[in-house]
């Protein structure tokens, strides 16, 4: 089978479609045909040396899949650790997802990272609750339009930012009730224009050291900050006064590090909440570009220089 193996200097990505053995299924795996995977910014920090596999998981890159579970041919899409980028995959049998009748078997590759880590941080760590009021920092990366779908389905009111004008559509376009452009103007004045000062629930934030004085002016009272990226920088100076004026908690979270049990939990539940929701149309996985394997180097330059509004895919039916 073939195999991606990338590597990058600057903004230049090189991808090689490497000759490999297909991987052998453990206990509690399936092996999986992949029609597509999905491209993520873990994988060009995992590129740049920065965020290695777990212990135990592929080392290869690729977090994410849609496919066919080789010998039944049952159309499923899957969380992996690793080894996504490839013709066969082995997943976990508790990381797999069956595809929603309204999703194409392509599209279903951008479902599972990004909806999983919204819902993991919106509602595990966060506790979102209806009524409630999200702040989604980047907002049109693929987990951000995934956030503002799944909280707006969970009954929640959203505020999202890019810092990208010509994206400002596509927040709007997911549900956002406040698309922010950042680059512009104060996200915090946004905020309190429209929804008044200290009244956001829950900030779901990539970004880090930037915009965590911010999100603190905005919480209210109880409110949760969580942090699942570090995009401009991960140190920042914490004012545990504001902190402590509005009972705020501050969370780290990640998700590829989390051990494959707890991972089964999170998607027995997600299947169960939200998966739904595709089938009825209320939800849809957002496709920024598809790109066939043999194309794959255009797809992680389009990451790295920001320019997508959702996901960005690896077809390997037709590389």
């Amino acid at each position: 089978m073939r195999r991606l193996e990338v590597s990058s200097e600057g903004e230049k990505f090189r991808a090689d479609l490497v000759e490999v053995p297909r991987p052998e299924p453990a206990a509690g795996e399936v092996l999986v045909e992949v029609a597509a995977s999905g491209v993520n910014r873990a994988d060009l920090s995992q590129i740049a040396g920065h965020y290695p596999a777990p212990p135990g998981e592929p080392t290869s890159l690729g977090l994410e899949l849609s496919g066919r579970v080789v010998g039944s041919g049952e159309p499923v899409c899957a969380l992996v650790a690793g080894g996504g980028h490839a013709e066969f995959a082995s997943v976990p049998e508790g990381q797999i997802l069956p595809i929603p009748s309204a999703v194409e078997l392509v599209d279903a590759a951008a479902i599972p990272e990004a909806w999983l880590t919204a819902y993991l941080n919106l509602v595990f760590e966060a506790g979102l609750q209806r009524g409630g009021r999200a702040l989604i920092h980047a907002g049109a990366s693929g987990v951000g339009l995934a956030a503002i779908q799944a909280a707006r389905f969970l009954g929640a009111h959203v505020a999202a930012t890019t810092r990208s004008t010509s994206k400002l559509d596509a927040l709007s376009e997911a549900g956002a009730d406040l698309a922010i452009d950042a680059s512009s103007g104060s996200f915090v004045e946004a905020i309190e224009g429209a929804w008044g000062r200290g009244a956001v629930d829950v900030v779901l934030d990539p970004v880090g050291a930037e915009t965590l004085a911010g999100d603190l002016a905005v919480l209210a009272t109880g409110g949760r900050i969580v942090f699942i990226a570090t995009m401009s920088g991960p140190r920042a100076r914490l004012d545990l006064g504001a902190l402590m004026a509005r009972r705020a908690r501050v969370i780290g979270s990640t998700l590829r590090s989390r051990p494959r049990s707890e991972k089964a939990r999170l998607v027995e539940r997600f299947r169960a909440e939200i998966l739904p929701g595709f089938s009825s149309g209320a939800l849809r996985p957002t496709i920024d570009s598809v790109y066939p394997a043999g194309r794959a180097a255009a797809a992680f330059e389009r990451m790295a220089r920001n320019e997508n509004a959702g996901k960005i895919l690896i077809d390997w039916a037709h590389g």
